[in-house]
């Protein structure tokens, strides 16, 4: 069974970030707005390539993609082509990607929503989708974007059902990007779950979610048909881990993963042996990952394979 372990972003040993934006308010201001959207859009571009490149180097084969590589993309009263004028960069950071076979995914931010009972948020929402499969095809890869139900809006099973209606009549390559994850205060692993049953999609288990949500869950067993749920898919499982700030602030991601209850989580995963890919969500990003490894080292039997990557 083996694990490979990711992180989301920013690249901390770097100090670089591929997510540098500007608000709708400053951008209004500027003079030069097709100028000062290419300066902060190439800049972001050229830090990207360089935490791939670090990436590559360091062996970590798993990475989340910052949604704000392009500032003001989905805004509705901004309007310019993304994808033309960046063609090359789009392709060369795919190439990457492709060459050392990089698993690479999204999350679009809270605004997409999509069991929102609003028509606009719902069409907003679907324009986001579209940002996202549309940077996929840029990059020429096979991309998952991970989204959440959204809200309960006073009527959880209705939310599920709204989510569920409008999941399909989504275009056929959006849902085929669509993971959907479990959360901290609403929608739990059971709810999300029978959503990704029903329409026949992977879940993304979020175990700091279902610690802080779950109401008679034992997650030992729902793994097994989580695991089930990507059984079209050429991906391996994915599950998001992190730690709690503090225990006034448990919902809150700590800088660290605390690697005794990492370990403690691995050793119930253990009986799937399935191959799982971990996203690590937590404030020192690469730096977090890379103490975690020297820590599970010293206190496991567990075989590195290279850096990032191990059997249990």
């Amino acid at each position: 069974m083996k694990i490979r372990l990711g992180y989301v972003a920013i690249s901390i040993a770097l100090n670089l970030t591929s997510s540098k934006t500007i608000t709708y308010t400053n951008y209004k201001k500027t003079l030069n707005k097709k100028q000062t959207l290419d300066k902060i859009i190439s800049q972001n571009f050229d830090n990207l390539y360089q935490i791939m490149n670090y990436n590559i180097k360091n062996n970590i084969h798993f990475y989340r993609l910052s949604h704000n590589i392009v500032p003001l993309a989905t805004h509705s009263n901004v309007n310019f082509d993304y994808i033309t004028p960046y063609k090359r960069k789009w392709e060369n950071i795919g190439n990457l990607i492709k060459l050392y076979n990089i698993r690479v995914d999204t999350h679009p931010d809270q605004f997409c929503v999509l069991n929102s009972p609003n028509e606009e948020t719902l069409k907003r929402s679907i324009e986001i989708l579209k940002f996202h499969q549309k940077l996929f095809e840029a990059m020429k890869i096979d991309g998952k974007a991970i989204i959440h139900v959204g809200g309960a809006y006073k009527n959880k099973k209705e939310a599920i059902e709204r989510f569920i209606k409008n999941f399909k009549n989504l275009d056929k390559k959006i849902q085929k990007m669509i993971i959907l994850e479990n959360d901290d205060k609403t929608f739990t692993t059971e709810d999300v779950l029978y959503i990704c049953e029903t329409l026949k999609i992977p879940m993304v288990l979020d175990y700091h979610h279902y610690k802080c949500n779950h109401i008679n869950e034992n997650i030992e067993d729902y793994l097994p048909r989580i695991i089930k749920t990507w059984k079209n898919e050429r991906l391996n499982p994915k599950m998001h881990f992190s730690s709690p700030k503090n225990k006034r602030e448990f919902r809150s991601h700590n800088l660290y993963i605390n690697s005794n209850d990492f370990i403690e989580f691995l050793e119930i995963l253990k009986p799937l042996n399935q191959d799982i890919d971990i996203m690590l969500e937590c404030k020192a990003k690469d730096e977090a990952l890379f103490r975690l490894t020297r820590e599970i080292k010293a206190k496991t039997s567990y075989h590195f394979l290279d850096e990032t990557t191990f059997k249990l």
